[in-house]
């Protein structure tokens, strides 16, 4: 599950009193949850999914033979340094680990987890899209099981666009069309939406919708890197054009600010992933009149759409797990019930990849108070859940996403072309790929 990276937000995970359990790895010997069955096999997991401890009880109560001792060791890069710093230590990683699936192939890289399809993991292979699949897999293995993804849809003020006459765009060019007409009726104090300088995984997305494909990985060190290929630059020279005109804002997203002013009308619309309807309701600083409603992403060629995710999350076997088939027990089956799903969705706002809930009538034809009722899975987010094919992230994506970072900001702020940011951005990661003894095609 994504941070909010993308469309605003830092999700508050609050950590519950420590219960002692023998971990069973290197991992450090405390769950933040109870343990059942005392005498079964215990496996380590870090994770911080909000409300995440329901769903590890359900699993302790319906497994006799093992047993999960959960820590919540922070989100995203702060869980990922303790995660990095044991693997090199050689002690002290869980047996099972949440990772966002964009960083997935950086840990099959280093050989930090271990391939699941020696496990079991194909056999729970068809619950799955191709692209849920495509993204936690390399070279025909699996190595995570997915969990819950970020498809992409267009969530707007309905109000707004009713009272300044909006039509929902469903091409760029409207979209474009009606950032001008909002601007212009509202003298700038609405915007139609943000494009942050720190969006990485938003810009990446935007980017592969018009067909980008950055990286090719065959083997261990051989990678393709394309980052200044045509679709990025009609996408970032739009997005500029947008920019200049000051018809969109330019704040980073992941603050205070931006998230009240996602909600208190400083913007219109928000391009965001199936996961953001969970959190809007309870930003500070909400219009109380607002109402919401969400439409599919705007296409380059709506006769041949083209569907996009941000975020995401798997689970992982460590390298280090002592019991490698209970690791993967747990990692393929916590998620792997409807009930633990309607924990997930109800509880944590997340969006499932399980396709036996991800299909049912409970989820297709779930309706959202928030958006006026509206069916928003039916009507955007599994279609474009379905419909998604997947992307290829590279070995070291956290180098990729800082560098994304310094094009963006320097096209924002008008030091540079998006020709010119992106080739500069293209030469950086050619240049530290080949500092990891990648070569580089």
């Amino acid at each position: 599950m994504k941070k909010l990276l993308a469309a605003g937000g830092v999700i508050a995970v609050a950590v519950a009193a420590l219960t002692g359990c023998s971990g069973g790895s290197g991992a450090a010997a405390s769950c933040q949850n109870k343990i059942v069955h005392s005498d079964a096999k215990q496996v380590t997991m870090w994770a911080w999914y909000p409300n995440f401890e329901p769903v590890v009880d359900l699993f302790n109560k319906n497994h006799k033979d093992v047993q999960i001792c959960w820590t919540n060791t922070g989100a995203g890069n702060d869980e990922y340094t303790k995660f990095s710093t044991a693997i090199q230590a050689g002690s002290g990683a869980p047996d099972v680990v949440m990772l966002e699936s964009e960083v997935v192939p950086s840990y099959i890289a280093d050989g930090s987890i271990v391939d699941l399809s020696k496990l079991g993991a194909d056999k729970v292979k068809d619950n799955y899209s191709e692209g849920a699949w495509s993204d936690i897999s390399s070279n025909g293995s699996a190595y995570a099981i997915p969990v819950d993804g970020g498809p992409v849809g267009l969530l707007y003020r309905k109000d707004l666009f009713d009272k300044y006459g909006l039509t929902v765009p469903t091409t760029w060019d409207e979209y474009a069309a009606d950032a001008e007409k909002i601007k212009a009726a509202t003298g700038g104090k609405t915007l139609m939406t943000d494009f942050p300088g720190n969006g990485r995984a938003y810009q990446t997305a935007l980017f592969a919708q018009a067909g980008a494909a950055p990286f090719e990985l065959s083997g261990k060190q051989d990678i393709k890197v394309d980052l200044d290929d045509p679709a990025s630059q009609k996408v970032l020279t739009y997005w500029n054009g947008l920019v200049q005109k000051k018809l969109v804002g330019t704040e980073d997203s992941s603050t205070t600010d931006y998230n009240t002013h996602l909600v208190n009308g400083t913007y219109a619309s928000v391009i965001a992933a199936a996961w953001l309807p969970g959190y809007l309701q309870g930003f500070t600083g909400a219009d109380k009149t607002a109402k919401w409603a969400v439409a599919p992403v705007p296409q380059w060629d709506p006769a041949n759409p083209v569907q996009i995710n941000i975020g995401g999350s798997a689970f992982a076997v460590s390298k280090q797990a002592q019991d490698q088939k209970a690791a993967a027990k747990v990692a393929t089956e916590i998620f792997g019930t409807e009930e633990a799903w309607k924990l997930g969705i109800e509880k944590a706002a997340l969006f499932p990849l399980w396709k036996p809930i991800l299909e049912s009538d409970y989820f297709t034809s779930k309706a959202y108070p928030f958006f006026g009722g509206q069916q928003i899975n039916k009507d955007v987010f599994l279609t474009a859940a379905k419909d998604y094919k997947g992307f290829q992230f590279s070995p070291f994506q956290n180098l990729v996403y800082d560098k994304l970072t310094d094009a963006v900001n320097a096209t924002n702020k008008g030091k540079a072309t998006p020709e010119a940011a992106l080739e500069t951005y293209q030469k950086a990661v050619v240049s530290y790929a080949k500092q990891q003894g990648y070569t580089v095609k």
